[in-house]
């Protein structure tokens, strides 16, 4: 008998009847119920969690507005972002009924938003700045994975929150150095008008300090020769009295006195040519003075009161310029009268009397003019010594006022200029730093495309262990009859593998078509399927072979122990050390490493390691069972050669 002879008899035994047929349809079809039905009920679970309830209660009290700061209600803000955002289906509530609503399982969990939410988040301003507090109350009665995903939304809550006061904080600071940058360039600008005007000052002081000093030498020289004058006054007047005092011997000797006339006449011409020239010149001083003094920068008032102070000496001067003029006119009259001396010797003695008492009142003049003169000086080096002090003070202000307009423009550059859009998107920037760029090597479409694998080659096994429920792996009648195990071994395995690769191939059907999944290499994807269902038909075969109803069993504990290490769900290198290991060795995580490999686009080197694997579990377990099968040829009897329905 050859295999497919094997086969047909093995089919047919399996069809003979209407419910033989039912049930191994049935049981064809397990493959396309586990893995279909599974898969469609998880295949995007994250796009309806806006249909899960959950209450959501705002205390927030807010903050008022005030002096330091605005109005803030955060607890509005966030309540209208959480339902526009429509992640859940939020169900606004007071505390009592989320409790209750909890409790009844009406919502999965409850958010809470305290009474201070909105002053803890603004309290960082103040004194006592502490952490806002989001409440999150589950019950895990209602459902395990509501806590989870409570948890997840909270974070996302927390960080949005975040975002935004992060967002507002720093739209104000830099807001706040707008404003300052804007000021720092009005006091640059103020700095430099300062600069300027301390630099044009210091200018003028320093010509006022030179003016000065012009003004000290010239009212020094004046005081000299105004010492000069009362010195020659009081030699004058001293002449005078000696005048006055030979005027008796006049007459007694007409040629002594005409003598003694001419040399008093060319005196009395020095005096008044001397005199003269100071009284004239006493103008002119006193305008250069009154100049001096304006251009040191004194007021009218205050160069009124200098002048004040000269002007008795002036009018002295004055005074003294006219009594000696007329003391010289006199003098003249009496050189010119010389011839007249001798017959006027009284009246000459009478003259000489007057010009005594003229020259006492020139040498007083001269003394007043000469203190007066002094005090001019005097006043004037004081004047020189404030000018320069003023020059020195205004040159140190002219220092200072261009490091201020120098260090203000230093601000202003490191203060960069903006505009409130760029503020905008620098306190969006600040508020969420960091952005995360994600990219994939290979990608499954949804939650349902990235457990197929693990469901699939899952439920490949199912359908393998569930067909050899009713299918004979080996028929002790061929065992007895024929003399071949090896065609006995892959007849009792190509049953089973062939009738489990169609509920592969109507698995891939169902999640190409119905579940609408994407296959980035469908032939290769639909290979590996069927190559599963035919090396767990191969191992399961092996086991039944050898062990009987004990081997069924141990498929079933078998397949545990795959659904467990085969890393379907969570990456294996999370499972505790043993079961890792069992990882590395049986069929099903190949399996679904080949699939992911295949249905999603990834490293196609890998599915060849996986397909070795696979085909060294097939032909391993082929093996196997082909021993058994020859060891069952040495315990055969004549009753195993009567056919049976039922094996």
């Amino acid at each position: 008998m050859k295999i497919p002879a094997m086969i047909a008899a093995e089919l047919r035994r399996l069809t003979s009847t209407r419910m033989a047929v039912v049930a191994l349809i049935a049981l064809m079809l397990v493959p396309v119920l586990y893995g279909g039905l599974y898969l469609w009920a998880n295949q995007d679970p994250y796009a309806n969690f806006a249909e899960i309830p959950v209450a959501l209660v705002n205390e927030d009290e807010g903050v008022p507005a005030s002096a330091d700061q605005d109005a803030a209600d955060y607890g509005s803000d966030v309540v209208d972002e959480l339902i526009d955002g429509q992640a859940f289906d939020w169900r606004v509530l007071t505390a009592d009924e989320a409790a209750q609503a909890l409790h009844d399982g009406d919502v999965d969990f409850t958010v809470t938003l305290p009474a201070d939410f909105s002053a803890a988040l603004t309290s960082v301003s103040g004194d006592g700045p502490r952490q806002a507090t989001i409440e999150l109350e589950t019950n895990d009665a209602n459902n395990y994975l509501a806590s989870t995903i409570g948890t997840q939304a909270v974070e996302k809550i927390r960080r949005s929150v975040a975002e935004l006061v992060n967002r507002e904080a720093a739209s104000r600071l830099l807001d706040g150095l707008a404003e300052i940058r804007t000021q720092l360039v009005t006091a640059a600008d103020g700095a430099s008008r300062l600069a300027d005007g301390a630099a044009e000052a210091s200018d003028g002081a320093s010509k006022l300090d030179d003016g000065a000093a012009e003004l000290a030498d010239g009212t020094q020289q004046l005081a000299d020769g105004a010492a000069t004058l009362a010195d020659g006054a009081a030699q004058t007047a001293s002449g005078a009295t000696r005048v006055a005092d030979g005027a008796a011997q006049v007459a007694d000797g007409a040629a002594q006195v005409a003598d003694g006339t001419a040399t008093l006449a060319g005196y009395a011409d020095r005096a008044g040519a001397a005199v003269q020239e100071a009284a004239d010149a006493l103008p002119d001083v006193r305008s250069d003075i009154a100049d001096a003094l304006a251009a040191e920068g004194l007021d009218q008032t205050q160069i009124d009161d200098v002048l004040a102070r000269l002007d008795p000496l002036g009018d002295a001067i004055a005074d003294g310029n006219t009594r000696v003029q007329s003391a010289v006119d006199k003098v003249d009259q009496l050189a010119d009268g010389a011839a007249q001396v001798s017959s006027g010797a009284t009246q000459v003695s009478s003259g000489a009397s007057q010009v005594a008492d003229a020259t006492a009142r020139l040498d007083d003049g001269a003394a007043t003019l000469a203190d007066g003169a002094d005090a001019a000086a005097t006043g004037a080096a004081q004047v020189h010594e404030g000018a320069a002090s003023l020059a020195d003070g205004l040159a140190t202000l002219d220092d200072g006022a261009a490091q201020l307009r120098d260090g203000l423009d230093e601000g202003v550059a490191q203060i960069p200029s903006s505009t409130q859009k760029l503020r905008d998107e620098q306190a969006a920037t600040i508020a969420d730093p960091v952005a995360v760029s994600s990219d994939k090597v290979a990608s499954a479409a949804d939650y349902g495309a990235g457990l197929a694998p693990f469901f699939a080659a899952l439920a490949g096994w199912i359908g393998i262990y569930a067909l050899f429920l009713i299918v004979k792996p080996i028929s002790r009648r061929a065992v007895t009859a024929l003399h071949s195990p090896i065609r006995i071994t892959v007849a009792g395995w190509l049953t089973p593998a062939l009738l489990g690769g169609v509920g592969m191939v109507a698995l891939f059907g169902v999640l190409a078509l119905a579940l609408g999944f994407g296959f980035a290499n469908p032939l290769g994807t639909l290979g590996i399927m069927v190559l599963a269902s035919f090396t767990f038909a191969a191992i399961i075969l092996a086991l039944n072979v050898w062990l009987g109803s004990v081997g069924q069993f141990l498929g079933l504990v078998l397949m545990v122990a795959q659904l467990v290490t085969a890393g379907g769900t969570f990456p294996w290198q999370t499972l505790p050390a043993p079961l890792a290991a069992l990882h590395h060795v049986l069929p099903m995580g190949f399996v679904v490493d080949a699939m992911r490999q295949l249905m999603y686009g990834g490293d196609v080197v890998r599915v060849g390691g996986d397909v070795a694997v696979l085909l060294t579990w097939m032909l391993g377990a082929l093996v196997v069972a082909a021993i058994g099968v020859t060891r069952m040829t040495h315990r055969r009897t004549l009753r195993d050669l009567q056919p049976s329905l039922i094996g």
